[in-house]
């Protein structure tokens, strides 16, 4: 048994299982791999770099992938998304902003507009928007996010966006994640921090090795990452990463760490080039607890599905 629906027809793959495009960390390889394997990989195009895109690009070969993007930061470089298209992605994934401008040149282009959401009212306004597919995040997701639990937000937005083709993200690891969230009426997942531990990920094998070791409680959602990298996020967002030295030092110090901004960035991005962890910061969800290993994107993508129709097939036998 396979599990196919509206999400697995729409974007033409085998699995429901989407690469969330986390920023360098899903490059070339790691998106090309996820889409081998059945799923849909997405580059982490994030405030959009176009050098970079182009080279992940070519590094996915002949994959059928997608890109995502920061919205607010694409809005202030537009020429990245044309360049983006030029590459004829399966499907576009806009997060934290408004898609409306961009919408009609992806649908143009022949992409699905995957928009990421965080509440309801967003979710109403990707509808709006002509949302092939919407991502309900939830707050345990790694990276950027809001305040809302995944199993309270996804069921809300699945009844607010009848006939939408709604995907579960934050917290969600593992096949029992995709059974859950297909209870709760959703179409699929899309997972980060299990694909940040594979084999095929950018990320640095010691913050690969710090996921795998993280235990629940690991993680924090704070702006003290934001601004140690001299970012300045809007408002309603904070971003989740593991508790490290760095973390400890400044939470509840936010005012005076925006003072120093300046300095703590020289010394943070000093940290993040010779890969010291106290320091720099590692994106991981609340999923971390859940992992224990760092296999090949391949090999994920196969536990999840298999597991999932596993737990489905067998509740379905308990009914009968």
């Amino acid at each position: 048994m396979t599990i196919q629906n509206q999400l697995t027809q729409m974007l033409e793959i085998e699995h429901p299982i989407l690469l969330a495009p986390m920023d360098l960390v899903s490059g070339g390889k790691l998106a090309a791999a996820v889409t081998q394997a059945g799923g849909l990989g997405l580059l982490g195009g994030g405030y959009g770099d176009g050098d970079w895109i182009d080279r992940e690009w070519q590094r996915a070969g002949n994959a059928r992938i997608g890109c995502g993007f920061i919205t607010w930061s694409l809005a202030k470089r537009p020429e990245i998304l044309e360049r983006t298209l030029a590459h004829r992605p399966a499907a576009v994934m806009l997060s934290f902003g408004d898609p409306r401008p961009f919408a009609p040149a992806i649908h143009k282009a022949g992409a699905r507009l995957i928009c990421q959401v965080q509440t309801v009212a967003q979710a109403r306004e990707a509808a709006e928007a002509g949302a092939d597919i919407i991502v309900a995040q939830g707050t345990e997701a790694g990276g950027h996010g809001m305040a809302e639990p995944l199993f309270v937000l996804l069921p809300q937005v699945i009844d607010a966006c009848p006939g939408a083709v709604v995907v579960a993200a934050g917290g969600l690891a593992d096949g029992r994640g995709l059974a859950a969230a297909m209870m709760l009426g959703a179409q699929g997942v899309m997972m980060g921090t299990r694909f940040y531990a594979s084999q095929e990920a950018e990320g640095n094998p010691e913050a690969k090795r710090r996921i795998v070791e993280a235990q629940a409680g690991a993680t924090v959602r704070s702006i003290v990452f934001d601004l140690s990298r001299a970012i300045r996020w809007p408002g309603a967002y904070t971003g989740r990463l593991l508790r490290n030295r760095h973390a400890e030092t400044w939470l509840g110090r936010e005012s005076e760490l925006a003072a120093r901004m300046d300095e703590v960035a020289r010394e943070y991005a000093a940290a993040r080039e010779r890969g010291d962890f106290d320091v720099a910061g590692v994106i991981a969800g609340e999923a971390c607890a859940l992992i224990h290993d760092i296999p090949s994107a391949r090999e994920i993508v196969e536990r999840i599905a298999t597991e999932a129709e596993r737990l489905i097939r067998s509740q379905a036998a308990a009914l009968s």
